[in-house]
């Protein structure tokens, strides 16, 4: 029967709206405490506490927390900075460089131009609409309805749009666009990231700082510091929070689950 202290605990931990969730393992040293009978001198057996230290492995839980209004608007404004800040040192969007060999011919065929800059405006509709129905706290069946119809359709566009990009790779790879994604996903990444020990209450930041480049520089350090555990989860959360973000926030955890298993089975 649950406790009072117990339930508490539990809603506690289930506070931190979850994008999703995971455990990993790291064998650690830990005291563990045993009652061993012994005989006295007395020739009486006694009952006596023995505390021992041994390696064992201690689950930790990864939480990817789900962002809340203020989070997403500051994430949009990292986006948007870096967005500018390349346009101002002349790298171009990804639709200005399709409209430019659309007008002008060159490496990419003219029809593919056109229909890429077609694909981006629809992508950043599409986007813009589940961003909108995801992030409300409660939706109704036909909300959630239109979510899954509009996530299957933002996946059959952006396929679309990675197959055509796949094939002029060299063209799109350090456009404004992929830069100022990758600092929205950086950003993401630093901030929505936590874990505690699974017997613990309270998730804690994994990338601790109270401003963003606070959190860059953290994360530098765990990389360089190299720890067993960190070494466990980075590429794991970086992976989720790309799909995720990429994803404009629709998936399930059956999605995650799903890529989870192809990243254990080396398919990614």
């Amino acid at each position: 029967m649950t406790t009072v202290l117990e339930q508490e605990k539990e809603e506690k931990r289930d506070s931190l709206r979850e994008i999703y969730s995971f455990t990993v393992e790291q064998n650690e040293k830990v005291k563990v405490t045993e009652m061993e009978e012994r005989e006295g001198e007395d020739g009486k057996k006694e009952q006596l506490e023995i505390t021992k230290e041994v390696e064992q492995a201690v689950p930790y839980r990864v939480i990817l927390k789900q962002p809340n209004r203020r989070e997403m608007e500051e994430a949009e404004l990292e986006y948007s900075i870096e967005m500018s800040r390349c346009i101002k040192q002349g790298i171009l969007t990804k639709a200005m460089l399709s409209k430019k060999y659309s007008d002008s011919g060159g490496l990419m065929a003219e029809e593919d131009a056109k229909q890429l800059s077609r694909l981006y405006m629809k992508f950043g509709e599409l986007t813009n609409d589940l961003t909108r129905l995801t992030t409300k706290p409660t939706k109704t069946k036909r909300e959630e309805n239109k979510i899954a119809e509009q996530a299957g359709k933002l996946g059959e566009i952006r396929k679309e749009i990675v197959d055509m990009e796949t094939s002029y790779a060299s063209l799109f790879n350090h456009t404004a666009d992929s830069r100022a994604a990758n600092k929205a996903v950086t950003w993401y990444l630093l901030n929505l990231a936590y874990m505690r020990k699974d017997e613990e209450d309270q998730a804690e930041p994994i990338f601790k700082g109270e401003t963003f480049q606070d959190k860059v520089d953290e994360y530098y350090r765990l990389e360089e510091a190299g720890s067993e555990l960190y070494h466990l989860i980075s590429s794991k959360i970086a992976t989720y929070i790309s799909y995720w973000y990429y994803s404009a926030g629709a998936v399930t955890e059956q999605d995650f689950n799903k890529l989870q298993k192809d990243i254990e089975e080396g398919d990614i």
